[in-house]
């Protein structure tokens, strides 16, 4: 008897449950767009290296491209789609629009998924190859503009909008995680180096 080259799963995304039955070589890219009609998640080099696919899976981002729909598992999986709160915009969104944070938007929903997770991952004190110091008890690391470069790093936008996706995520950062005290990672907004954008030629 041949094995099986289809499973049924149970994806939950932005909340919602959806039961599906996919081949056993379907990304969940393609689950996403082809099957849900979520097409939000934009496919770009399709081979992990561009982070258009970028979703957070449990919490923690993926790119999509490269993660099986079957091995997703129980697993929340949220998309560009769920990351605002109603008619809400979250503020990482939010910033990205103060800020121009994007030209053509392609990579946008991606940049976005993935500066959730870096606001989540600079929050539970995870270092980046930028950390100068990582000892547990220095704290997180001031989310200057190297450290944010270095943590989004993995997404690319080819219309070049990356002093503004930094300033993005510094002024979400400072939303986000410092809204009692006003301090974006270790520093206030006012402190946090920010760099200027040049005016077009």
């Amino acid at each position: 008897m041949a094995p099986a080259t289809a499973s049924a799963i149970t994806l939950t995304v932005n909340g919602e449950k959806h039961t599906l039955t996919v081949d056993h070589r379907t990304t969940l890219l393609d689950a996403l767009r082809e099957r849900l009609e979520l097409t939000g998640t934009k496919k770009g080099c399709d081979q992990g290296q561009c982070g258009a696919c970028t979703v957070l899976v449990g919490g923690r981002r993926v790119v999509s491209c490269l993660q099986l729909a079957v091995a997703v598992g129980d697993e929340d999986v949220t998309t560009i789609e769920g990351v605002a709160d109603g008619e809400r915009l979250h503020p990482v969104q939010q910033a990205f629009l103060d800020l121009d944070g994007f030209q053509c938007g392609y990579c946008t929903p991606g940049q976005i998924c993935s500066a959730l997770a870096v606001l989540d991952e600079h929050a539970a004190g995870w270092p980046s190859a930028a950390t100068e110091d990582i000892r547990p008890e220095a704290g997180p690391p001031a989310l200057t503009p190297e450290e944010i470069r270095e943590r989004m790093s993995g997404n690319l936008c080819r219309c070049g909008a990356y002093v503004s996706i930094v300033q993005a995520v510094a002024q979400a950062a400072g939303q986000t995680a410092g809204e009692a005290d006003g301090r974006t990672g270790g520093r206030t907004a006012e402190e946090t180096p920010q760099e200027t954008k040049e005016p077009a030629a």
